[in-house]
């Protein structure tokens, strides 16, 4: 879980920088799509029965939530009209969009089992 914290740290940095700089937040697509699926996998990691450390795992999505406040404040006061409230768009159409992917993956794998089913069938 620390290397996806520190990845996340990373790509928080880009995106702040960007809003600093007076960029889009689409212009830091690329930070914001791996941020959100680093944070995706650590609230994963975070809430998997038996982890290592409850502490740990409770302090890396507090510092999730901090850097998105931060974030939230960042755009409300230096950014344009209605930023916030499509950074919250976006963030559902990533969700949606792995979520998606992660269906599609599951659909392949039971297609793929039913060919193999179905071979071993007619080769008996």
């Amino acid at each position: 879980m620390i290397a996806e914290l520190a990845a996340a740290n990373a790509a928080f940095d880009v995106i702040k920088q960007s809003i600093q700089n007076g960029k889009e937040i689409y212009e830091a697509g690329e930070a914001v799509a791996e941020y959100f699926g680093l944070k995706a996998e650590i609230q994963k990691k975070a809430h998997e029965h038996g982890y290592k450390s409850d502490l740990q795992a409770f302090m890396a999505t507090e510092q999730l939530k901090a850097q998105e406040d931060e974030l939230k404040q960042m755009m409300i006061y230096q950014g344009r009209g209605g930023m916030w409230t499509d950074w919250l768009q976006f963030q559902k159409e990533m969700k949606d969009s792995r979520e998606q992917e992660k269906q599609a993956a599951l659909l392949a794998k039971k297609k793929r089992k039913k060919i193999l089913i179905d071979s071993i069938l007619i080769g008996t």
